[in-house]
């Protein structure tokens, strides 16, 4: 049987049917796959089922439309709950559904991405489908300027993380009221009852709390979920909306009803033939709900809204590209403020967000140049990277820029950002004991070890103006997770305006036959390598001198000839010693089977605290000093 509705005129009658098909197809496919979370679909089925026929306005045929709805699956372990609604709207097949959940190279994964072309972002990490949900949102409202509607389903677990509260706090802010969020209070987490359990009243005084319009509904009541979705579309009312639906686990099944024993278990066969048989038996069922208008907003330009314009200064003129005076003093940081301006200029899919900190990370020149693609996350730095991931959902490209140690908070929303196969560009600030009298709580001396590890990321640390305006450039355009560490400090511009910087490449800034040791840096360090390498010329010592601007990729072909050359490497690097500079040029030796150098590699081993930036650099031991004492020793032995 097939339905297909124009408009939502499928009855409630009709979605009691699809719900229970929903929740019997959540039994058969976990059950099929020895694996999987029955229960925790069974819960929200009566939810999806009111939603798909009669509110989500979507064309299944091409999920790519502009137009069409977001459905996001926060809880993203009610996964066979989501698989078996594309079977319900007919974009896959019973077959895969029973035998490709959960299998090796299948697309219907344990949890979902966007292997599946109707999801939007990778979810399973509790916490993180609603804030990537805000960031779709802000992409509707203020830049694609259309009226989709953000529907995400959360689990009433997932709201004991400070996450969700950051995104609805965001989402008032800038008063999106095209995001919906549905709650499926069902009471049980994963080892027992949640912090709340069915205080739906509660929760709603949370959400009301962070701006938001909290409605209260039996979310087993067909006709009070389909009142509450629709009040939430009410274009009177700016506020987004937290619809809060009382359920019960395992719904439909009476044997595992509110039971702490059923989460994240199948049914066994005979089990799952009980639970159908009760169910009221399969299903084929093919339904779909209204189709998506491209209408535009009515009313005022979304531009002008104030939360969306932070800083309202217009340029009269296009900015002039950044260029820089050999041997002109220039924080990074500014070259990137510099940069990211003209790069917004070229490209009107560029966007900037920032945690607050705008005025330090240089993006406040974006803000002032194009204020109307500037999100400011205030000091809520997962929130940035998921707005991000929202914002890259719809096709704009990101820059996201903070403190390079607050990025650490965002780590996990960064992670799934590389699942989700998003084109994330981030940018952190403030790195290493460089920075001085802060101290340590500012001092990002993690950043490079932990951008290295996200599956296909590129980790750039540019040394001067001009290199940071070209890997700038050269991010707009790379595939997956980027990320620039800039510094705090002024240091010389090396470079002239025009030079090349491919990702993946270095530089060689001093370089002869008669070479007895290579040095090795990026950002400060580098700086102190030419220092070092100027004193030890003095002392009849020849010393080559890289610029390893790509950490990763990282030059393979330069690090392997400069170590066959002179035999002996310092690396100096304004970090710790684990998974920053040091290890990706000795797992450049290591993987390309090389002799490995005599190497001595000088990182940031102890706490720092305190101090100048001349007085920690030295107090660490990778200031010009000691790499040159570094050098001697492996020359002089």
């Amino acid at each position: 049987m097939t339905l297909t509705a124009p408009t939502a005129a499928i009855g409630l009658d009709t979605a009691a049917e699809v719900a229970a098909q929903l929740r019997v197809d959540s039994v058969r496919s976990s059950t099929s796959a020895g694996s999987g979370h029955p229960t925790s679909g069974m819960s929200a089925a009566d939810l999806f089922a009111v939603l798909v026929t009669r509110h989500l306005r979507y064309d299944w045929d091409d999920p790519r439309s502009p137009a069409n709805d977001h459905l996001i699956l926060s809880k993203g372990h009610a996964s066979p709950l989501l698989y078996a609604l594309f079977k319900a709207v007919g974009v896959i097949s019973d077959d895969e559904l029973m035998h490709g959940y959960r299998r090796l190279g299948q697309r219907l994964q344990g949890h979902p991405t966007p292997a599946l072309p109707w999801v939007d972002v990778a979810t399973g990490s509790l916490g993180q489908g609603l804030p990537d949900g805000v960031g779709i949102a802000l992409a509707g409202k203020y830049l694609d300027k259309l009226p989709y509607r953000v529907w995400v389903l959360c689990g009433d677990s997932e709201l004991a993380e400070g996450s969700i509260w950051e995104a609805l706090d965001k989402a008032s802010y800038y008063r999106l009221a095209n995001l919906v969020t549905l709650v499926d209070v069902n009471r049980l987490g994963q080892r027992g009852p949640t912090d709340l359990g069915w205080d739906v009243d509660a929760y709603a005084r949370r959400a009301e709390a962070f701006g938001a319009r909290a409605l209260v509904v039996d979310g087993h009541d067909l006709a009070a979920v389909d009142d509450a979705m629709a009040a939430a579309q009410d274009p009177a009312d700016e506020r987004p909306t937290v619809i809060l639906a009382r359920t019960v686990k395992g719904r439909g099944f009476r044997e595992v009803e509110d039971s702490n024993d059923w989460h994240g278990k199948p049914f066994p066969p005979d089990m799952a033939e009980r639970a159908v048989r009760e169910l009221g038996g399969e299903r084929h069922l093919t339904v779909r709900g209204p189709r998506p208008t491209a209408a535009p907003i009515d009313g005022s330009r979304p531009t002008s809204d104030v939360a969306a314009r932070p800083v309202t200064t217009e340029p009269t003129e296009p900015p002039t590209p950044a260029r820089y005076d050999l041997g002109a003093a220039v924080p990074t940081r500014k070259a990137y403020g510099d940069a990211l301006v003209v790069l917004g200029a070229r490209n009107p899919r560029v966007v900037a967000l920032d945690g607050e900190v705008s005025n330090s990370t240089y993006a406040f020149e974006f803000a002032r140049a194009h204020p109307d693609r500037y999100f400011e996350m205030f000091i809520a730095e997962q929130q940035m990277v998921a707005a991000a991931t929202g914002l890259a959902v719809r096709g704009y490209r990101p820059f996201a820029s903070t403190f390079a140690a607050f990025l650490t908070r965002a780590y996990d929303f960064i992670r799934m950002g590389a699942v989700s196969g998003v084109d994330l560009c981030l940018v952190g600030s403030h790195a290493g004991v460089e920075i001085g009298p802060d101290g340590p709580s500012q001092m990002g001396l993690e950043d490079l070890a932990m951008m290295r590890a996200v599956h296909g990321s590129t980790v750039l640390y540019p040394s001067d103006a001009t290199s940071t305006v070209a890997l700038t450039d050269a991010m707009a355009t790379l595939p997956g997770i980027s990320y620039l560490r800039t510094t705090r400090g002024k240091y010389p511009v090396l470079y002239a305006d025009g030079e090349s910087f491919p990702v993946g490449g270095c530089k060689v800034l001093r370089s002869s036959d008669e070479d007895a040791v290579t040095l090795i840096g990026a950002g400060v360090t580098l700086h102190a390598c030419l220092a070092a390498a100027d004193a030890l010329a003095g002392e009849g010592i020849r010393a080559r001198v890289i610029d390893c601007y790509s950490v990763k990729p990282i030059d393979d072909a330069t690090i392997a000839d400069a170590a066959a050359a002179t035999g002996r490497i310092v690396v100096a690097e304004d970090h710790h010693p684990e998974g920053g500079l040091g290890s990706a040029v000795k797992d450049s030796l290591i993987a390309g089977g090389r002799a490995t150098p005599s190497l001595v590699h000088l990182a940031v081993r102890g706490m720092p605290g305190s101090g100048s930036s001349k007085e920690l650099l030295a107090w660490a031991g990778i200031d010009a000093d000691h790499i040159a004492s570094a050098a001697r020793q492996l020359v002089r032995g």
